[in-house]
């Protein structure tokens, strides 16, 4: 067996001794197999001295341990990084000796558990500067500015000055002590990212202003970073190999912004619209990622900022930035980040605090002392912009958030020699209860959905009857686009009765870290060079000047995560005063009853609107369209016919009766006929309804009957399938049938069909009418009045 010697020196202290690692050569790696092992008596043991399957046995130990924790303080609210670190606590020697601990300190263990971890933090850092939109900064509030930069600066010259007090002949601006002030005082943009995503937050009013300041501070944190590495150069060798380190990372910044970035958007430029990237060009941007770590120590910048500095010059959002996003940072956050955070906790050791030196103690002092202040300063400026208290907590919190970075940063720095490993394992300490406290303070303290207790009745029933309607209608695809217009259309809006429509065009958030939500009236220009809503905005101005006088668009584009896309919409519904939000069906088929498309994530999007929205709700079953490749039109396009033949499936309760209200307003026109479908129990059945709403039923049939002329149908039923029976006979002669959702309040007439019922969302009558066994080419709108709410 032979051996092999080599020295390296370490990255951010050039001065740091030479130091002798042996290798083993040639290094086993890949198991000569369980059958080779079975006959010889430490099985296991010999089966761990392959790096291979050792690497392959610590991933499965890491994941399984971190389930296994995380499974238990998610009860308590705390985060999946917590977990991770726990973990890695666990595996290290602190609680299994070095004979029996998975990650002795050997090659097999650190050089190759660690470099993978190394690897996916390199990554992690290069997707995060993929993710960030530096123009947002300068599109930053004035608050926003002060939160990201104020408390950065005035915690760090508090620490200086801490420093100064406990070490008064030391050098404050030492690469040590001034680049350990900058991580305590810094700000990390993909922490508190990470931290908003998993409160889900993140497009809140309060997150936004997080995410702003967030970035803000990131920018000052990553200078001030450079600037503490450029001081200790200029202390160790003097001025002038300083200025030839600044003129080296002016330059490497400079390659980026002026030959790889304009190369990247030539290729963005190739692709087609709406096309994906090629995978020739994906390919690229990896390899020059892969060998940017030798780039950076070539241009003297911090190794550690090379990868996110490129990953800031890579053109954010689709199709390049989205590309880079879905294909890496599924491996990156899902099998990547975990190992390195566990890693991070193999190198806690108890057992440093017994001979912990005073100057690390003072390290740990003057670490929290950052936090205090820090937290102090961001409370404090949105307390004096009079922003509410519980609010100015919650953010002052989010700003004194730490997490993955930091405790890479720390672990990088005791590999370094920079810091010593009493002074890591008190700063894991910090982080970890930092990384703790702050999701369950924020929580405890900020919850959105407090807004949407609405004490106005937001109803189309309360909205008088000549004064505007105003509705939000969302769109996710094209094909929503006709779907809504067609709908308005048959509601043959007038100057008596107008409609003031908020057309918001969803789009998820893909390849960027910050949500956008843009108000197309009120821009002067494009906010960038791409635009989501072109087309949605082009329709829905034709449609306006179609009914010019009866109907006034207004044009909103959120840009977010799918499983918050709901705080855009009840936002906006707050926003606008908002009584009807009209949302499309998750599902679309052809005539023959086949699916066309469906979106589960659509679905999910519907049930949290229905929820939390502070007005009236209603969900859009197109009808089924012409088999594949046949051109048709839709059943309420005014091409079709003369007339619209609108029917209400009236059973009671305050969802049918906003129904009814809904069908009043269409029914205006004289070119609509509308059909009342008022479906009673047979005999004393009926009695299950409660009494005053019957009496609200009663009156609201009557006010309807005197309003507009109409037909009113009376039938009498027993049970579900008798109803069902009865509704598939009349459907097919109507262009739009409209029914409450009535969630949750099945009666005789319904009886029996609630276990049948697919999809709780439109209730059991609109599920019974969107089914297969319902031919016919209708569309059908489900109502849900706008739902009360108690604090």
């Amino acid at each position: 067996m032979t051996y092999n010697s080599s020295s390296y020196t370490t990255g951010m202290d050039r001065t740091a001794r030479s130091e002798e690692v042996c290798l083993k050569f040639p290094p086993k790696v890949i198991s000569p197999g369980l059958a080779a092992l079975l006959v010889q008596k430490d099985k296991l043991g010999k089966l761990m001295d392959y790096s291979g399957p050792r690497l392959h046995f610590q991933m499965v130990v890491i994941f399984v341990l971190t389930q296994i924790i995380h499974s238990l303080l998610k009860l308590l609210g705390l985060p999946l990084f917590i977990s991770q670190l726990l973990a890695g606590i666990l595996m290290s020697p602190v609680i299994f000796s070095d004979e029996h601990s998975l990650v002795t300190i050997s090659e097999d263990s650190v050089a190759v558990l660690g470099s993978v971890g190394a690897l996916g933090f390199m990554f992690f850092m290069f997707l995060s500067g993929v993710k960030m939109d530096l123009r947002l900064t300068l599109k930053s509030g004035k608050l926003a500015i002060a939160i990201g930069l104020f408390p950065v600066l005035v915690s760090l010259i508090f620490w200086l000055m801490t420093v100064k007090t406990l070490h008064p002949g030391g050098n404050v601006f030492s690469n040590k002590i001034f680049h350990l002030a900058v991580t305590y005082s810094g700000t990390s943009f993909p922490v508190i990212h990470s931290l908003l995503s998993e409160l889900k937050i993140l497009n809140s009013e309060l997150g936004r202003l997080g995410l702003s300041a967030a970035l803000i501070g990131d920018m000052v944190t990553l200078v001030l970073t450079m600037f503490s590495i450029w001081v200790n150069t200029g202390i160790q060798k003097g001025s002038k190999d300083v200025l030839f380190d600044v003129g080296m990372a002016m330059l490497y910044v400079c390659i980026l912004v002026f030959v790889l970035r304009p190369g990247m958007k030539w290729m963005v430029k190739r692709t087609p619209e709406a096309g994906q990237i090629k995978d020739t060009c994906f390919y690229i941007i990896i390899l020059a990622f892969m060998i940017s770590p030798r780039f950076t120590a070539l241009f003297r910048v911090y190794f550690l900022y090379g990868p996110f500095i490129f990953g800031l010059a890579v053109p954010d959002g689709p199709p390049l930035g989205s590309a880079l996003v879905e294909k890496l940072d599924p491996v990156v956050s899902g099998l990547f980040m975990p190992i390195f955070a566990t890693t991070c906790g193999m190198r806690f050791d108890l057992s440093y605090f017994k001979y912990s030196t005073k100057y690390a103690y003072h390290q740990a002092v003057g670490a929290v002392v950052t936090l205090i202040i820090k937290f102090g300063v961001s409370l404090l400026l949105p307390l004096l912009c009079k922003m509410p208290t519980r609010d100015s907590f919650a953010l002052a919190f989010i700003m004194i958030s730490k997490g993955i970075v930091e405790i890479g940063s720390y672990s990088i720095m005791n590999d370094s020699r920079i810091i010593s490993e009493d002074i890591f394992a008190h700063l894991t300490i910090v982080i970890i209860i930092v990384a703790s406290v702050v999701p369950i303070a924020v929580k405890k303290l900020y919850d959105p959905s407090k807004k949407y207790l609405c004490f106005q009745k937001r109803t189309i029933m309360n909205s008088r009857f000549n004064q505007e309607l105003r509705m939000i209608g969302c769109v996710h695809v094209p094909g929503n686009v006709n779907s809504i217009i067609n709908l308005l259309n048959a509601s043959c809006p007038t100057r008596e009765c107008p409609i003031a429509l908020d057309v918001l065009h969803l789009v998820k958030l893909s390849g960027q870290a910050t949500p956008l939500f843009i108000a197309h009236h009120k821009q002067q220009k494009a906010s960038s060079n791409k635009s989501y809503s072109d087309n949605v905005v082009v329709a829905f101005k034709q449609f306006e000047r179609d009914n010019l006088g009866a109907v006034s668009v207004n044009f909103f584009t959120a840009v977010s995560p799918s499983n918050l896309m709901y705080e855009d919409t009840c936002n906006l519904a707050m926003d606008r005063l908002t009584s009807f939000i009209i949302l499309p069906f998750h599902r679309r088929w052809y005539s023959d009853g086949s699916i066309e498309s469906e979106d589960q994530t659509l679905r999910s999007l519907n049930f949290d609107i229905l929820e939390r929205a502070p007005c009236s709700v209603g969900i859009l079953v197109e009808g089924r369209r012409n088999i594949k490749g046949s051109n048709s039109k839709d059943t309420l396009s005014p091409s079709n016919s003369s007339s619209y033949a609108i029917a209400v499936i009236f059973l009671g309760g305050e969802d049918d009766r906003e129904a009814l209200a809904l069908a009043k307003r269409f029914s205006q026109d004289e070119s609509v006929s509308l059909t009342v479908i008022h479906l009673k129990a047979v005999g004393s059945l009926e009695f299950f309804l409660a009494e005053d709403e019957r009496m609200l039923d009663k009156e609201m049939l009557k006010d309807i009957k005197e309003s507009v002329p109409l037909t009113y149908i009376k039938e009498h039923v027993k049970d579900g399938p008798e109803t069902s029976t009865f509704l598939r006979s009349i459907v097919k002669d109507y262009q739009l049938i409209i029914v409450g959702r009535r969630y949750r309040s099945e009666d005789a007439i319904t009886l029996g069909l609630e276990e049948w019922c697919e999809f709780r969302e439109i209730g059991i009558i609109g599920d019974l009418l969107s089914s297969s066994d319902f031919f016919g080419n209708f569309s059908l709108l489900i109502v849900q009045q706008q739902r009360k709410r108690n604090r």
